[in-house]
């Protein structure tokens, strides 16, 4: 069939450019079809699409709609305009008539947040602050300065969530009786982060009371003796002597000499983390948890973590500053009030008022001009060894003689690299050193900054310019492995008896075996009435 219509039909009068000519007359000549195309063209039309939920049908039939009512000028120049405002219609948010719901914007919420950060001191609030500096209280510290220095080498935050940071530390520095406070860093969370502080508190602050006392125990002990001397017949206790709790360290020294504080954003109030223990240390250094922001998460783990997020949060802090925090070698020197026999075991130090600073190009140079100021954590899961065997004797006082004279093998004492050991002693990672070190810029040598980068602990970061250096963090709070993290097997099953001859069920005889062990045993009878009747012959 052509496309084009014939000369024969355009002279009749049939053409397309003939008037009254109508292609449907020539393609659907029948009423039915007509019909039936046009229910096929509505059908199509009232197809719902698959993105928006509408249809083409209810689009058109308001476009035309809103045309008829609001009758615009030069409607086919602006048709595609009415037709996005239509579909905008469609999806706007239906407001109660009587009471209309205010839209939050995600700006405002963080705005509402972080309003109490702006709120200006009083006069009574700012006359403290100025009596607490005469009395030799320091002031607050200079965040926004130490994150210029980072941001030299391109490490840490913007400018509004340092600032905001400065905000809540001030607020925590008036709350809380704190000595000395200093920006720890930020964890990073799966749902939520962390933003830490390191505080001192003042001196009789943050003794924390133990929950369990000696009337409790003795409360415990009572059923168990009436048990005793009530049942005859007990089931056998177990000889099994678990091993003896290692102490945690005091408050001010060793792992728990600072404080820390928490919070998951600027604004938020700031939560208090309980001290470590060592037992807390020790696992966490045999697992891999990442943090979900929330301190009262369980830890589910093997081997079982004593505690939960806000533990393992603590535990990790302490392993991080014990391996991170480092400072110019010599700028810190023991304290004036310890002994010289005290210099290897105490972890009081001062600043050195006669230290010279080097230049960055030394500090650079050389890794022998850095030096930890914080003491190493030893296997135990404390900075100072303690014997467990005395921890024994003090539980155990009254052990029978046999027990007292049996010879114990003495562990051995373990001891740490000594406190301000340099950097340069501490090992590598295979073939991948525990320390970079660069300057901020090779441009302006002479105005660049010293930065220093720790490889076993990814995220923390030191700088030092001058008299001025800082340690700070930004990460999971994970420790790199080359080899990749391999959590620890279970114990193998305990035996359930002791294999030997008086436990171990022994075979049948045969048949054969029962015939020959009784004619055996007839001729032992045999023989035992034969010497005895000889012997009453003689």
């Amino acid at each position: 069939m052509d496309q084009y219509p014939s000369s024969t039909d355009t002279e009749r009068g049939h053409g397309p450019y003939q008037p009254g000519f109508s292609p449907s007359e020539d393609q659907i000549p029948h009423s039915k079809a007509r019909m039936l195309a046009i229910h096929n063209a509505k059908a199509y039309f009232l197809k719902t699409s698959t993105r928006s939920g509408l249809n083409l049908y209810d689009h058109l039939a308001n476009i035309l709609t809103k045309i008829l009512d609001e009758q615009p000028e030069n409607t086919v120049d602006i048709i595609e305009n009415i037709s996005k405002d239509v579909k905008w219609a469609q999806f706007r948010k239906k407001m109660d008539t009587l009471r209309d719901e205010p839209l939050i914007l995600p700006t405002f919420e963080a705005a509402e947040k972080r309003k109490a950060l702006f709120v200006e001191e009083s006069a009574e609030e700012e006359h403290d602050d100025e009596e607490e500096e005469e009395m030799g209280r320091p002031a607050l510290p200079n965040v926004m300065e130490t994150a210029f220095y980072f941001e030299q080498a391109g490490i840490g935050l913007n400018k509004d969530e340092s600032y905001c940071i400065f905000l809540s530390l001030k607020i925590l520095v008036n709350v809380e009786p704190i000595q000395t406070c200093r920006f720890w860093g930020k964890i990073l969370g799966v749902e939520m982060n962390y933003i830490i502080a390191e505080v001192e508190l003042c001196e009789g602050e943050g003794q924390e009371k133990e929950e369990t006392g000696e009337e409790g125990e003795k409360e415990m002990g009572e059923p168990e003796e009436q048990d005793e001397q009530g049942n005859e017949h007990e089931p056998p206790k177990s000889t099994y002597k678990p091993p003896p709790e290692i102490p945690k360290e005091e408050n001010g020294t060793g792992a728990n000499k600072y404080v820390y504080f928490v919070c998951n954003e600027p604004g938020k109030p700031w939560v208090k983390l309980p001290p470590v223990t060592p037992a807390q240390i020790v696992c966490a250094r045999k697992i891999k948890k990442f943090f979900t922001g929330r301190l009262d998460a369980p830890i589910v783990s093997f081997p079982p973590f004593p505690g939960n997020e806000a533990n393992y949060l603590r535990a990790q802090i302490a392993r991080i500053s014990a391996g991170t925090h480092v400072s110019p070698t010599g700028f810190y020197q023991y304290a004036n009030d310890e002994e010289d026999d005290e210099e290897e075991e105490g972890d009081a130090y001062e600043e050195d008022p006669d230290f010279e600073p080097p230049s960055v190009a030394e500090m650079v140079a050389s890794l022998a001009t850095w030096a930890h100021h914080v003491k190493c954590i030893l296997k135990q899961g404390r900075c100072v060894w303690i014997n467990p065997q005395k921890l024994v004797e003090n539980e155990e006082e009254e052990d029978d003689e046999e027990d007292k004279d049996e010879e114990e093998e003495e562990e051995q004492a373990e001891t740490g690299p000594p406190l301000f050991t340099a950097i340069s002693e501490d090992e590598g990672m295979k073939n991948i050193p525990a320390w970079t070190v660069q300057a901020s810029t090779d441009l302006i040598p002479q105005h660049s900054v010293a930065i220093l980068q720790s490889n076993r602990w990814p995220g923390a970061y030191t700088f030092a310019s001058g008299r001025k250096f800082e340690n700070i963090y930004f990460g999971w709070g994970h420790k790199y492995s080359p080899e990749g993290h391999m959590p620890a097997l279970p114990p193998p099953a305990q035996a359930e008896y002791p294999s030997g001859p008086g436990i171990t069920e022994a075979a049948d005889p045969t048949v054969e075996e029962e015939r020959a062990f009784k004619a055996a045993e007839e001729e032992a009878l045999a023989e035992a009435e034969e010497d005895e009747e000889e012997d009453e012959d003689d």
